[in-house]
């Protein structure tokens, strides 16, 4: 009796081995600091651009034999006042434009992966729709974006056009309106993630 319960167990185990070979693995990541976000617009006189000093994310993916199925969650957030042109009087109109005494963070959540491709070895192009509020505006934008995968680390690369306008924000002027930026503006990622 004690050999049949033992090898009933023994299959029972053998079986669920098997059914879970390829579930799917759920992982969890937090962006490393050395990541990189850049905003990039023009103007009348130059084009520019601005760094975050600072910023903060995570995400959520999906595996199924090693390969990416998922990404459940990706969110980051910056702290407005943390973009540097490393030009001070820039900075400080960047700064009432976006009106940052109140609104103090640029927020990024991805809301829906619509396609994930597989490109190469562990490295996929991912679409999907992300909800971005600026200046407390929130609309939800359409994402393209590369995921490579690591070891215990995560890419995220891309890069995203937006019009200020659409988040009630007005184009920056300086010198008495006689430098004006232009209202379209590159977001530009490279981000690393890590378990």
């Amino acid at each position: 009796m004690k050999v049949l319960k033992s090898y009933q167990l023994l299959l029972t185990g053998v079986f669920f081995m098997l059914l879970t070979a390829g579930s799917m693995v759920g992982q969890s990541f937090k962006m490393d600091s050395s990541s990189e976000i850049i905003v990039e617009g023009t103007s009348n006189i130059h084009d520019w651009e601005m760094k975050a000093n600072s910023k903060n994310g995570s995400a959520t993916i999906t595996t199924e034999e090693g390969k990416l199925t998922g990404m459940p969650s990706l969110k980051v957030t910056v702290p407005a006042e943390s973009l540097d042109s490393g030009k001070g009087g820039m900075d400080k109109n960047a700064y009432k434009a976006l009106n940052t005494n109140k609104y103090k963070n640029i927020e990024f959540q991805l809301d829906e992966v619509k396609n994930i491709e597989d490109k190469a070895a562990d490295s996929y192009q991912v679409k999907g729709l992300a909800s971005l509020k600026i200046s407390g505006v929130t609309k939800q934008v359409p994402v393209e974006f590369t995921v490579k995968l690591s070891g215990n680390k995560l890419q995220i690369n891309g890069k995203q056009q937006i019009n200020m306008t659409h988040f009630k924000v007005d184009p920056p002027t300086a010198m008495f309106g006689t430098i004006t930026t232009g209202e379209e503006l590159t977001i530009k990622f490279k981000s690393t993630f890590t378990k």
